[in-house]
């Protein structure tokens, strides 16, 4: 593993036209001296709609598969990172300037600390910003801390788990990103806070866009069956992964 960042995107054919944007966030990045970025991008499905929509640039790799939502597309980009450090950055949003310097320096001046979140702005249709007001302290989130936290939020987690930022061997031990319609990303943010401690960066890292085509704002996602079970295995996961023996990153 090199001085790389493998920044992941998943993408589904409606949400190929903001690919430009995210793309934009990220060549705007100054990273620290001696780092780098790639960008893998994975198509949740094989359609002729996210080609047009993929940069010309040797940073960027651009494959296809089966569809299987958005874990299983991250999961599958997997494959292909080469860096030590693994970024999510979903296809419909977009980084703020420093947020990767920012990342990286949570992780690397903090010894003991193997992945981070940051700060979110839901970036609304009309171009307005609203963010969160129940985020955490910036500092370091203790092992344990999210699951609490979510559990008595009605599964809410005080950070979002579409900021992460991980050590690329930890995410491979925990096998990627849940096998789930849906919170599979926050089914690996509390799996990581079970075995490992974050950080949390006050700072904004990154604008949520908020749009009709989201898979968050469809019937599905909040189907009352379907969200009981999802959270059940979410935390059952994140459980047993805390009693285990020995299983301290």
């Amino acid at each position: 593993m090199t001085n790389l960042v493998s920044v992941i995107t998943a993408v589904h054919a409606p949400g190929a036209e903001f690919l430009p944007a995210a793309y934009k966030s990220l060549v705007e990045q100054q990273m620290p001296d001696g780092w780098d970025w790639q960008w893998i991008i994975q198509e949740d499905g094989e359609t002729d709609a996210v080609t047009p929509y993929v940069p010309d640039d040797p940073r960027v790799s651009f494959g296809q598969g089966r569809q299987g939502r958005a874990g299983v597309a991250r999961t599958m980009a997997l494959s292909r990172a080469e860096g030590r450090y693994v970024k999510v950055l979903d296809a419909d949003d977009m980084l703020t300037p420093g947020a990767l310097a920012r990342d990286l320096g949570a992780l690397t001046d903090h010894p003991g600390v193997s992945w981070a979140t940051s700060r979110v702005l839901d970036l609304l249709p009309d171009g307005s910003t609203v963010g969160f007001d129940q985020d955490p302290p910036e500092g370091v989130l203790d092992r344990g801390s999210v699951l609490q936290h979510w559990k008595a939020h009605d599964f809410r987690a005080q950070v979002h788990p579409a900021t992460l930022f991980v050590r690329r061997d930890l995410l491979l031990a925990l096998g990627g990103w849940m096998a789930l319609p849906a919170s599979e990303d926050t089914g690996l943010l509390l799996a990581l806070s079970a075995v490992s401690r974050g950080w949390f960066t006050a700072d904004t890292g990154l604008l949520y866009r908020k749009w009709p085509g989201q898979v968050t704002s469809q019937a599905a996602h909040v189907h009352e069956g379907e969200r009981i079970a999802r959270m059940a295995v979410v935390e059952a996961r994140a459980q047993m992964l805390a009693s285990l023996e020995g299983w301290r990153f």
